[in-house]
C-alpha cells in the first residue's frame, strides 16, 4: 500500500471542513515538467557540445563515453520528472490552495487563499504553464521545502508554484475568481472610493447618461 491511499481525499491531508469544496484539482505534466522545471534541454545541449569537442580533439571512445553520460543525465531527469508527475497534486478550494508534494517524502502545504498577494501565470506553450504564488506577510516556507515547486531564484521570499499544468489559463482563472470572492466586504468597500477618486471627470454628455 502506498502512503497516497490513505488520503481521505485524493491530495488533500484531511476531509475538507464544512462549507469548503474543492474547484480544481491538476497534477505537473511529466515532459513538460522536465523541459521547463529541469531544464532537460539545456542538459542534453550541453553533452551535445561535449560530444563535438570530444570528436574534434579527442577519440571517438571518448566521445562515445560522454555520450553515455549524457542519455544518463536525460534519463534521470526524465525518471525523476515522472516520480514528480505521480507524487504531485494540486488543489484549489474556495479557501485555500493545496500542493501535495514530495517524491521522497510526501508532505501537504497549505496556503489560505486570504494570504495570497498575486499569481503570475507563465505560459509554457500548447495551453501548458506555471503559476506562481506570491503571499502577503512573512511565511515559514523555505526554497528547499519547497523545490522543485518554487518559483526560480527567489530564495530570499520563496513562491511556491504550480508546475507544468495542462490548461494552465483555466487553473489560473479559477483561482483569480476564489480569491475574489473571499475578499472581505470591507475591503471592497474601501477600494471603491480610491477608484471612483481617480476616475476623470465626467463630460456633459457622460453625466446625463
Amino acid at each position: 500500500m502506498r502512503e497516497h491511499d490513505i488520503e481521505p481525499i485524493r491530495g488533500l491531508p484531511g476531509d475538507l471542513p464544512a462549507g469548503e469544496a474543492i474547484l480544481w484539482q491538476g497534477t505537473p505534466d511529466a515532459q513538460v515538467f522536465a523541459r521547463s522545471a529541469l531544464g532537460v534541454r539545456w542538459i542534453g545541449g550541453y553533452f551535445v557540445a561535449l560530444v563535438g569537442w570530444a570528436l574534434v580533439g579527442g577519440t571517438p571512445l571518448g566521445a562515445l563515453i560522454t555520450a553515455g553520460f549524457g542519455v544518463l543525465a536525460v534519463g534521470l531527469a526524465y525518471g525523476f520528472a515522472l516520480l514528480v508527475a505521480r507524487s504531485t497534486v494540486y488543489t484549489i478550494t474556495n479557501r485555500r490552495v493545496v500542493l501535495r508534494i514530495g517524491v521522497a517524502l510526501s508532505k501537504c502545504i497549505n496556503l489560505p487563499l486570504v494570504k495570497l498577494g498575486g499569481a503570475d501565470l507563465r505560459n509554457l506553450g500548447a495551453g501548458y504553464g506555471d503559476i506562481a504564488l506570491s503571499l502577503d506577510g512573512p511565511s515559514m516556507l523555505g526554497y528547499a521545502m519547497l523545490w522543485p515547486h518554487a518559483r526560480p531564484f527567489r530564495l530570499a521570499k520563496p513562491q511556491p508554484m504550480l508546475r507544468a499544468l495542462p490548461n494552465a489559463a483555466e487553473a489560473a482563472g479559477i483561482l483569480a475568481k476564489a480569491t475574489a470572492a473571499i475578499v472581505p466586504v470591507q475591503q471592497r468597500s474601501e477600494a471603491a472610493p480610491a477608484a471612483s477618486a481617480t476616475r476623470p471627470a465626467l463630460g456633459a454628455k457622460e453625466a446625463m447618461a
